[in-house]
């Protein structure tokens, strides 16, 4: 998603249906923010959907916060939301907060579970904390 845009409605409806929904953690081809066209398969949280597909954050296993502070050193915003049925081998997970990215319909290689209701929205607050809105 551009640097700027509006932040999209967000709303938690996590549906067992194969497609990529509000809540759920899921799968897909996530670009380098250095070079576009490199990248990695990884998990990202669903947040909202548009009519292009669904906006989301990418998730780490990694530790990305220092001295508890919600920025690493390269100035990216993090928040951990604990583990989950989407990693196997049961680790924290981190959600970015401060690049949230358009997923194009289609783009879903496989559906890695699901937030609880709780967790989604505090991650939403956090991401209109470090968005401004």
């Amino acid at each position: 998603m551009p640097k700027g845009s509006p932040l999209p409605e967000f709303s938690y409806s996590p549906k067992r249906n194969h497609r990529a929904d509000p809540g759920e953690v899921i799968w897909t081809w996530v670009p380098f923010e250095e070079d576009p066209t490199q990248g990695k398969d990884r998990p990202v949280l669903v947040l909202a959907e548009t009519n292009q597909g669904v906006i989301a954050s990418q998730m780490t296993s990694r530790d990305r916060t220092e001295d508890f502070l919600p920025e690493d050193k390269y100035g990216r915003a993090w928040l951990d939301i604990g583990t989950g049925s989407w990693d196997d081998k049961g680790r924290n997970s981190e959600v970015r907060l401060d690049r949230l990215l358009m997923i194009p319909r289609g783009s879903m290689r496989r559906e890695g579970g699901r937030l609880d209701e709780a967790t989604f929205y505090e991650v939403v607050r956090m991401i209109r904390r470090v968005h401004g809105g």
